[in-house]
């Protein structure tokens, strides 16, 4: 009798599908004999590509279909951007295993620029995230920060057609994706700080289903999940909310973990960041004392003020 396939969720975006793909050729050479597939489907996300993330509800909307499957048995595991998965889950639900991170950073690409700072007095720069709007703005208040939606093609497109003067993308999915040639230049931390997690690829599975969890350990990257661990607390006690414009990066240096993170207003005018360092034994405790130092400083006023607000 053949075991039962192991069975993937996943969104049908072409980044999404590499991520699934790559899972899934870990998990047959892990698990010669047992056959893998992927569940493909379109999320509410995908579905409402016209309205911003914040108008639209999140980057939860990404993930509640490949949940449910998961709770019906339409499939065993689901593969995640770990940015876009919400640092608070049900508790039917468990983060399993991480994947080691590729380059955390955002790419500026334009057609007409070579770097971020040859940008013009008020260029139109795309980007959809208010984590990059605040940080962006913050350096340099003369911009126009306009929508970018849909996937990698279509913001390549836009890009092409002249819509904007650059835009903006993470590192580790254009380098997935093969796209690496169309980053003009890398934006380093002290200009924007990555999003919570990016460029880290995230197994999920139901908190119940001890014999997927024991498997899906096997592919844990532990440095990765200690990093993860860290900036998750981070974002969790600043808020939890992965649609706020929060940003974090924890660094491994010996038995030392190093966090930074920063809260921004969505017109760059303020911007509360910190630093802390810690046992990387310890990263959750590591990234709550940061938060708390973030919000005693200006970020819970911050935080109130955007959550308030509409400033899609």
């Amino acid at each position: 009798m053949s075991p039962a396939p192991l069975r993937i969720a996943t969104r049908k975006s072409a980044l999404a599908l590499w991520q699934a793909e790559h899972v899934a050729g870990l998990l047959r050479a892990l698990a010669p004999g047992r056959p893998v597939e992927l569940v493909p489907m379109t999320t509410e996300g995908d579905r409402n590509l016209g309205a911003s993330l914040a108008q639209s509800g999140g980057k939860g909307l990404f993930i509640k279909e490949l949940e449910q499957a998961l709770s019906e048995g339409r499939a065993d595991l689901a593969v995640h951007s770990l940015k876009d998965l919400p640092v608070l889950l049900e508790p039917e639900y468990t983060l399993a295993a991480v994947l080691e991170r590729e380059d955390p950073r955002d790419a500026f690409l334009s057609k007409r620029y070579n770097a971020f700072k040859a940008l013009p007095l008020g260029a139109r720069v795309g980007s959809s995230s208010l984590r990059r709007q605040c940080q962006l703005l913050h350096h340099r208040p003369d911009l126009q920060i306009e929508p970018l939606r849909g996937n990698v093609d279509t913001r390549l497109r836009k890009l092409e057609e002249g819509h904007y003067d650059a835009i903006v993308l993470a590192v580790a999915g254009l380098k997935r994706l093969g796209l690496a040639h169309t980053i003009t230049a890398v934006l380093e931390a002290d200009l924007c700080l990555p999003a919570i997690t990016q460029g880290v690829i995230g197994i999920e599975c139901r908190t119940d289903d001890r014999s997927t969890a024991v498997l899906l350990d096997r592919l844990n990257h532990e440095a990765t999940w200690t990093r993860a661990l860290a900036e998750r607390a981070l974002s969790r006690g600043l808020s939890g909310n992965c649609n706020l414009p929060i940003a974090g990066y924890a660094e491994i240096q010996g038995s030392m973990l190093r966090l930074q993170g920063c809260v921004g207003s969505h017109d760059g005018q303020r911007l509360v960041a910190g630093r802390s360092e810690g046992p990387a034994a310890d990263p959750e405790a590591l990234g709550s004392r940061l938060a708390e130092d973030l919000l005693t400083r200006g970020a819970d006023a911050l935080l109130k003020e955007i959550t308030q607000g509409d400033f899609s």
